[in-house]
């Protein structure tokens, strides 16, 4: 059994015009643009410029989104180019078959698959709460059976219709999220350009407060593996809370990667991928920065809210209607935000399914939509479950050390294919190869060390879990590895075992 076998890139191509399990392309640059910004602008710019400058960064807070966009940007050049090179469902997971071999892709998979659904169910979690919110607001109250602890229907409600939404059809799902994109975006705006009347220079005063200084009231952070090994003092403040911080607000940018798992149902993949990935991710770091530098300029780092910093830092200064239109941005950014993450997780789950790692009834697509509906339903309803049932405060750092995982992954991808396939036509390639991949790798792993170790205990066992299902179902019923690979007429490669 050889489980390090690669899927030659051919091959992938190839499975996405099989009979019943062909996706239907009908997406735009402009589409993939703002599926990325869709994805990206949610609960990170509504709340964690809070915690990140008022526990760790202070006003330099600024920078530390620049230091978590440069390292995503590292990432998203390698995506851009293996997106548009396997512009094949399933992202990173399909990406590591073509280069590190079955295994590996089984890794990769089965950590985008948990990181997906964890991240979407968290995103419900944060949405139920604005929900609350802005209909107490309104002067409604959430009935306890509804909305109480140990159980959140909101959360699963919110889910459930949007599993719908995706159900029929990728370009539905585009033409909504269009709509919600651009209320959204308009409100950041409006955050900024209003925000900048009551910016106070002083408060930006120290930009960097010293290591040590007292923060703003509210959770501290755990303390990072870094910090726990004794290699890092971390925050509060000081030029290492800038890089606390950064692992922190790292959270705020994932999402531009789930781009590359709609790369089977755009019409141009090679010229639009990576027109979409790294078109949303410079969007999104510019409005990202923007509002951190107003946000800190309206209240000192210290008396910052943690939990809610836009809206508290316009309430502060007596504008409360702009707090309320900020809590209805926020409900609708985290809206596209879910709705994105469920379409990445159910890409990657077909994928896997295509492949036999997972059970193939769930690879089936509808004549009619044109999307896996079986696989949608399925991951929507556990999803639900998840949103509505679990505390997902803690298990929701796993998508910060699972995406970090899949961009190393990636890297090192871009320098294996550059070595055994130079002939593949790239019609966008990473520059500065095998510079740019290297940085990547080393940012991504440091950022991964900034996270806790809980994070990293929880990790490792998912990955062992992964490994057992492999080890039991996906290496025996690999589809490469019953029919193994075939040449480009589809026959099969006599001879070949990788």
């Amino acid at each position: 059994m050889n489980v390090m076998r690669t899927k030659p890139v051919e091959q992938s191509i190839q499975d996405t015009d099989e009979p019943g399990h062909k996706l239907r392309r009908s997406l735009s640059a402009l589409d993939l643009t703002v599926f990325g910004v869709g994805v990206v602008i949610g609960t990170g710019i509504f709340v964690l410029t809070g915690e990140a400058a008022g526990v760790e960064a202070g006003p330099a807070v600024a920078l530390s989104f620049v230091v978590a966009g440069i390292a995503c940007g590292l990432a998203a050049l390698c995506y851009a180019e293996f997106a548009s090179t396997v512009p094949v469902a399933g992202s990173a997971y399909t990406f590591s078959y073509a280069t590190l071999g079955e295994l590996f892709a089984w890794i990769i998979g089965w950590d985008l698959i948990l990181e997906l659904a964890l991240g979407a169910a968290t995103v419900a979690s944060g949405w139920s709460t604005y929900f609350a919110d802005v209909a107490e607001q309104a002067g409604i109250t959430l009935p306890e059976f509804i909305y109480g602890d140990g159980h959140n229907f909101v959360a699963g409600a919110i889910v459930l219709v949007l599993t719908g939404v995706i159900s029929f059809g990728i370009d539905v799902s585009a033409k909504i999220n269009a709509v919600i994109v651009t209320i959204k975006v308009a409100i950041v705006l409006l955050v900024i350009i209003a925000g900048l009347f009551f910016v106070k220079a002083s408060n930006y005063s120290p930009f960097i407060p010293p290591a040590g200084s007292e923060g703003a009231k509210g959770p501290k952070p755990d303390p990072s593996l870094l910090q726990d090994l004794g290699l890092s003092p971390g925050g509060p403040f000081g030029v290492a809370g800038i890089f606390t911080a950064a692992a922190l607000v790292f959270f705020a940018f994932i999402g531009f990667d789930v781009v590359a798992t709609a790369a089977e149902e755009t019409k141009n993949p090679q010229r639009d991928m990576p027109r979409g990935i790294l078109a949303s991710l410079a969007i999104c770091t510019t409005l990202y920065v923007a509002v951190s530098f107003v946000v800190t300029g309206m209240v000192k780092y210290d008396q910052i809210s943690v939990e809610a910093p836009l809206a508290e830092a316009f309430r502060s200064v007596d504008k409360p209607v702009i707090a309320t239109i900020i809590s209805i941005g926020a409900l609708a950014g985290l809206t596209t935000v879910m709705m994105i993450l469920m379409i990445g997780q159910t890409r990657v789950f077909f994928a896997m399914s295509r492949d036999r790692l997972l059970p193939p009834v769930f690879a089936e697509v509808s004549e009619k939509t044109g999307t896996p509906v079986r696989t949608t339903v399925t991951t929507g309803i556990v999803i639900a479950a998840m949103a509505t049932l679990l505390p997902l405060t803690e298990l929701a750092k796993l998508v910060n050390i699972g995406t970090l995982f899949a961009f190393i992954v990636v890297a090192i991808g871009i320098l294996i294919l550059r070595r055994t396939r130079p002939d593949l036509e790239r019609s966008f390639r990473t520059p500065l190869v095998p510079l740019v991949p290297i940085l990547s790798v080393l940012a991504s792993f440091y950022l991964m060390l900034n996270l806790t170790a809980q994070t990293w205990i929880r990790f490792f066992v998912w990955m062992a879990l992964g490994l057992v299902v492999y080890a039991f179902y996906g290496s025996r019923r690999s589809r490469l590895g019953t029919e193994g690979p075939r040449t480009e007429t589809g026959e099969p490669a006599a001879g070949r075992t990788s």
